[in-house]
């Protein structure tokens, strides 16, 4: 018998396979739970902005793409403002709720281009979109940015602080057509995403 000093995690503690469950019912094949899902797209129609679209991928150490990994998303909108703040575009909430497609291993998020906020010290953060993810044997939701290849990386108090510069780059979404860009995660190992500790 292990004694209690060496009891190993169990699959209970982890986020999924049944987050969606809770989160994305009607997703998940159980309609009817709430009469509209919570955060189906960060805009309207009525949203001002360059529209985009981010798609990627979630590996794991192995490079295996989680196929039941679910997102959230936070962003401020085309002139750097978020929801509440004078002047914010009421066309966006800045928050979306979206699953990795089971069959491709693929999320897509379609949004307006967030513009750069400004900190009420002064400072500026480049345009971003936050994410956090979740999904099976991920124990604490993992959060991370989406930077674009425009961002200022020496200004940028949050690309600023990453000591190992070359990791910058995990946060950079790439160009990948016309209003289109890729952003792949990578839990760990080469190439990790870095993920932030808020």
């Amino acid at each position: 018998m292990q004694k209690p000093t060496r009891l190993r995690e169990t699959a209970s503690q982890t986020a999924g396979p049944y987050v969606h469950l809770g989160l994305m019912p009607t997703w998940a094949g159980n309609a009817g739970a709430y009469e509209k899902e919570l955060g189906l797209s960060p805009i309207t129609d009525a949203a001002r902005g360059e529209r985009i679209e981010i798609s990627g991928s979630i590996a794991d150490g192995t490079g295996w793409m989680l196929r039941d990994a679910l997102l959230e998303s936070w962003q401020a909108d085309a002139d750097g403002r978020h929801p509440g703040q004078p002047g914010a575009d009421p066309g966006v909430s800045g928050f979306c709720r979206f699953a990795v497609d089971p069959d491709t291993g693929e999320f897509t998020l379609r949004t307006v281009k967030p513009g750069p906020t400004r900190l009420p010290d002064g400072r500026v953060l480049s345009p971003h979109v936050a994410l956090w993810i979740v999904g099976r044997g991920i124990n604490t939701g993992l959060a991370t940015r989406i930077y674009f290849d425009d961002a200022d990386r020496a200004r940028d108090p949050v690309l600023s602080r990453i000591e190992q510069r070359h990791r910058v780059e995990t946060l950079i979404a790439r160009p990948d057509g016309p209003g289109r860009y890729r952003f792949d995660i990578r839990l760990q190992g080469e190439g990790e995403t870095v993920f932030l500790d808020i």
